[in-house]
């Protein structure tokens, strides 16, 4: 194989220390045009095509770029909307700086690893929909600052910016409830890895995704409001794929009776949700009553109109990307206020 041509090598064959010749690349204005010349032509000569950025970065100690990890894959970022809805609020925050961005994603636990222990950035905001502890740890071992985008289940002397998951279930619940609504269904996330269907009390109890598991008890405090046994109350888990919340759907639509409201947990979820209503002939909110949980842009044009509960997507990726290029010198933490935004999916049911 032949040998990678090296600065030494450029210096040599122009007659110059190889000072000089990185001088005439990095720092041309300190070089003399005769002596910058003869290192060009020799750097042509050899086939040298210049020093390695990466390495002159990581020796200033700064790269001006953000590496953005989920343990999700990386189709995520494209093509969930609220990791959309996030992506371009840190892309606009870099852009102010003439930041770059590194997105870290991997399917496998080995690979996610390689990935944030190599990536070139000056620190990471983690997307914590799922795995955020695993994400944490990862990125801790790298050494570079980082913050979360998720307040609990996260070690409390970390940087994190997040909602009260809970209460935000419980506002979503308690407007569907004073609609008059009893017949109601939850279209959960994932509560562990690998598992989609009808969800027991015992699966709740094990349930490592901490966003879930809290969502689910603002739910089932809104309905213990009104006097509704949590237990009756069916809860299907998805993986927040088209097929598994078509099989939530079709599940809990079947034979018998059917819910006149669904809780969503995610506006994706609910989304979906109201696509296959409506090819099934079943009206919203006239059959059924829709709420999602996320507040994306999509949600505003659907047919009808999404009823959510909305989070400060945008401010939340602005200030972390912020965070992440001013420099976190002392753990920050911070709660922000969700909104129930209510518009044309849900309204009272039908009487009888």
């Amino acid at each position: 194989m032949k040998r990678a041509i090296k600065l030494s090598d450029v210096a040599k064959a122009a007659g110059v220390s190889q000072g000089t010749a990185s001088n005439a690349f990095n720092r041309p204005d300190i070089v003399r045009p005769e002596v910058r010349e003869k290192v060009e032509a020799a750097a042509r000569e050899l086939g040298y095509a210049g020093p390695d950025p990466k390495g002159r970065l990581l020796r200033a100690g700064k790269v001006n770029a953000i590496g953005v990890a989920t343990t999700s894959p990386l189709g995520y970022f494209f093509e969930d909307p609220y990791a959309r809805t996030l992506m371009t609020s840190i892309s606009e925050a870099c852009d102010v700086r003439g930041a770059g961005i590194s997105l870290v994603s991997a399917a496998s636990d080995e690979k996610l690893a390689w990935n944030i222990q190599s990536a070139i950035v000056d620190g990471f905001i983690l997307f914590c929909v799922d795995g955020g502890e695993r994400l944490v740890e990862l990125t801790r071992e790298r050494g570079l600052p980082f913050i979360a985008l998720q307040l609990e289940g996260v070690d409390e002397t970390i940087s994190a910016i997040g909602i009260d998951e809970f209460e935000g279930a419980r506002t979503a619940g308690r407007h569907v409830l004073a609609l008059g609504h009893r017949d109601v269904a939850i279209l959960a996330l994932e509560l562990d890895e690998g598992h989609v269907g009808l969800v027991t009390q015992a699966r709740i109890d094990a349930g490592v995704y901490s966003a879930s598991v809290r969502r689910i008890g603002g739910y089932r405090a809104a309905l213990a409001e009104v006097g509704i046994d949590a237990a009756s109350v069916p809860i299907y888990e998805t993986d927040h794929t088209t097929a598994s919340i078509h099989a939530a759907l079709e599940s809990l639509f079947g034979a018998g009776a059917s819910p006149t409201a669904l809780f969503c947990m995610s506006d994706r979820v609910a989304l979906i949700a109201l696509e296959w209503l409506r090819e099934r002939g079943l009206s919203v909110p006239g059959d059924v009553s829709v709420i999602g949980f996320d507040g994306v842009p999509e949600g505003e044009t659907s047919e009808p109109p999404l009823t959510t509960v909305a989070q400060p997507i945008a401010m939340m990726g602005r200030q972390a990307a912020e965070m992440i290029l001013q420099g976190i010198e002392t753990p920050h933490r911070e709660q922000l206020e969700v909104q129930l935004v209510v518009r044309g999916s849900t309204a009272p049911p039908r009487a009888g």
